[in-house]
């Protein structure tokens, strides 16, 4: 193969002629350039895949060469040089479209680590070419489907950010299919051989959580009976997705932080830091900026994670999809379960149509399977679908023992109270489907049924002492 092309821009000579030695040392083609304008030259001249550049110099800096870069039609991977301290530099050369950053003085392990990443990014970039002729053939990316203008716009986005190295915050409702979308930036990145691995910060007991993250040592608290691995740690040289990261504790938010800007991390009970290179992506229910003005989520972090954020649109806004979304899901049911089914009648499609599917994706899939199930020939009728799914409210649900009474001056505390043991009824007391229909994390609906079980011991108390 011939040897990867970098363009190292430096105005200090003694650093350009140390790294461009040291990089073709390395396997790859070097040439140099003094400042960002005469980088704009060598790149016309020499044409470099990648381009090695310090951010302060004179006539033309390096965020200004960035932007420069960022206007052509090749793609160039540019890599950043920091001073130390500048971090919001770096974010701010990530977010126009820089690949990496590094900061000064320069680790040489991790520069080359990251050299070999970026070398890696024009074969990853001609897959994604595939993938897009692919796209405007069958409107599917990965596991996701969807040919509606809104997919649409998530795919672009999805193209743009999966080769970078870039921190991602997915957002979206319950069951729109945040993980799909982590799964997919892994998948067509150059991280894509090593391992994803995927955390659920709301399914953990606060006093567990840092563990499940970063690992702990033998002893380090009870029972803490053998040293574990962290998260982090087993998916080094891959990619981390940190699934409802508003449901982290704060305290714990602080040592994320940490972690991501220093790459480093150390197990609970441990003295020893050890160097990660893990690329981290978030999702959230929430919406980020009433999270960050609760309290729930750290300013700080949410800055470093929403470098890029991608936002997954509710199955009600973009209904458009739902055929194409029902036979993919059909076909994963049908080689889940061994049956053959092919459609849906006529009946079944409208239903589907004028439901609001709160639930969402997710909502479909656990629908489609139950009827792929039951179903004994190849298209699924009304018969085979829940019972009562889709039918609308009678006038007779007023007096429907599990109606909702809220009369003036209910307020809106009793108003969520009756709401949430109403749905529980409704799924006999399946939790986790309760959330997801009510579109809150399982977490959340502990912690409301908690205050609920205080509020009744309270008001028992009450009647005791009258």
């Amino acid at each position: 193969m011939t040897p990867e092309k970098v363009l190292i821009v430096e105005d200090e000579e003694n650093e350009r002629v140390g790294l461009a030695e040291l990089i073709s040392g390395w396997g790859y083609r070097t040439e140099t350039a003094h400042d960002g304008l005469e980088a704009l030259e060598k790149v016309e001249l020499f044409s470099p895949g990648i381009v090695l550049t310090d951010l302060k110099m004179p006539r033309m800096d390096g965020m200004a060469l960035l932007s420069k870069l960022a206007e052509r039609a090749e793609s160039i991977a540019v890599i950043v040089v920091t001073a130390q301290g500048t971090i919001e530099s770096a974010v701010q050369a990530m977010q126009i479209g820089a690949f990496n950053y590094i900061q000064k003085p320069i680790d040489f392990n991790r520069l080359r680590s990251i050299l070999q990443n970026a070398a890696e990014l024009r074969s990853t970039r001609m897959e994604l070419e595939v993938t897009r002729r692919q796209l405007r053939n069958k409107g599917a990316l990965g596991s996701l489907v969807g040919a509606s203008k809104k997919m649409q716009e998530v795919f672009h986005l999805l193209e743009m950010v999966a080769p970078s190295t870039a921190s991602v915050l997915i957002t979206g409702e319950s069951g729109t299919g945040k993980e799909l979308v982590a799964r997919t930036i892994h998948d067509l990145s150059p991280r894509k051989t090593k391992p994803f691995i995927a955390i659920n910060c709301a399914a953990i007991p606060e006093t567990l959580i840092e563990s499940e993250i970063f690992g702990h040592e033998k002893g380090a608290f009870t029972g803490a009976m053998e040293r574990r691995v962290g998260c982090f740690e087993l998916a080094e040289g891959g990619t981390l997705l940190l699934d409802e990261i508003g449901e982290m504790p704060v305290a714990t938010q602080a040592k994320l932080l940490r972690v991501l800007e220093d790459r480093k991390l150390r197990r609970l009970g441990s003295k020893i830091e050890t160097t990660v290179d893990v690329r981290v992506l978030a999702a959230t229910n929430k919406v980020p900026e009433e999270a960050v003005a609760s309290g729930q989520l750290r300013n700080d972090l949410y800055y470093r994670l929403n470098v890029f954020n991608i936002h997954m649109p509710p199955l009600r806004e973009h209904k458009e999809d739902l055929a194409d979304l029902v036979q993919s899901l059909i076909g994963d049911m049908n080689s889940k379960h061994s049956r053959n089914v092919q459609m849906l009648s006529d009946a079944v499609m409208n239903l589907f149509q004028g439901y609001s599917w709160p639930g969402n994706v997710r909502e479909l899939r656990n629908t489609l399977e139950r009827a792929v199930i039951v179903c004994e020939g190849s298209v699924i009728e009304t018969r085979h679908l829940p019972p009562g799914f889709g039918h609308a409210p009678t006038r007779a649900a007023a007096h429907d023992p599990n109606a909702l009474h809220l009369g003036v001056g209910t307020t809106v505390e009793e108003a969520e109270r009756q709401l949430i043991m109403k749905t529980l009824e409704a799924t006999n007391n399946n939790k986790t489907r309760a959330a997801e229909i009510l579109g809150i994390s399982l977490k959340t609906l502990h912690n409301k049924l908690k205050e609920y079980g205080a509020a009744a011991t309270a008001g028992s108390a009450a009647e005791s002492n009258v």
